[in-house]
């Protein structure tokens, strides 16, 4: 009797679906959630790009010259609606007289003609700051005319606890960055650099 039940139990085989299954579904979920965390990712950048173009459009308005900081409570609070739990860093902004000038060093004299900047070496200053910098924008919105670059960066928590399971962060960061002109509601202010030596 025995021997006819183990026969029997060897031959049925209605219970390796559920095994199948447990070992398939770890990966399945992994993925499923995986995904989602992606889209949601590619979600909300679309939504703080859209909003920091609207806002550089904005901001590059005669009328609204002094009032960065509600710009920047626009741009927040386009994303927070879709993300409550979002945490934003302080935005920048760095003006330039034209757009050939943005990230590019304040111009200096090599002495040594080692390529690149030592302390001492004469430098133009051309955003005032009395130090040579490898970015001369200036920080702000600037005048009529210029370029400003526009950067807002924010955090938010992922929605599913796999960050931990693949090594991300359980914090996501995103940033967006425009690049507009101010309108040219004025003249330029195109003032001559002072050359420091120091």
């Amino acid at each position: 009797m025995i021997g006819i039940l183990s026969r029997r139990l060897r031959r049925d085989d209605r219970g390796a679906t559920i095994v199948e299954f447990a070992m398939v579904l770890p990966v399945m979920l992994l993925l499923i959630m995986g995904l989602m965390e992606i889209c949601w990712q590619a979600y909300l950048q679309s939504v703080l790009t859209g909003a920091v173009q609207k806002a550089g459009r904005d901001s590059g308005l005669e009328t609204n010259v002094g009032s960065t900081s509600t710009i920047d409570q626009k741009v927040q609070s386009m994303v927070l609606a879709i993300d409550n739990k979002a945490t934003f860093q302080p935005s920048s902004r760095l003006s330039y007289s034209s757009f050939s000038s943005i990230a590019v060093a304040e111009p200096y004299t090599d002495t040594n003609k080692n390529g690149k900047y030592d302390k001492g070496e004469c430098f133009q200053d051309v955003n005032g700051n009395g130090v040579w910098d490898a970015d001369q924008g200036t920080s702000g919105q600037g005048g009529a005319n210029d370029v400003v670059v526009y950067t807002m960066t924010m955090d938010y928590p992922r929605l599913f606890p796999i960050y931990k399971m693949v090594g991300w962060a359980n914090t996501a960061e995103l940033s967006a960055t425009t690049v507009l002109r101010n309108q040219p509601y004025a003249s330029q202010n195109d003032s001559t650099p002072n050359t420091i030596c120091s």
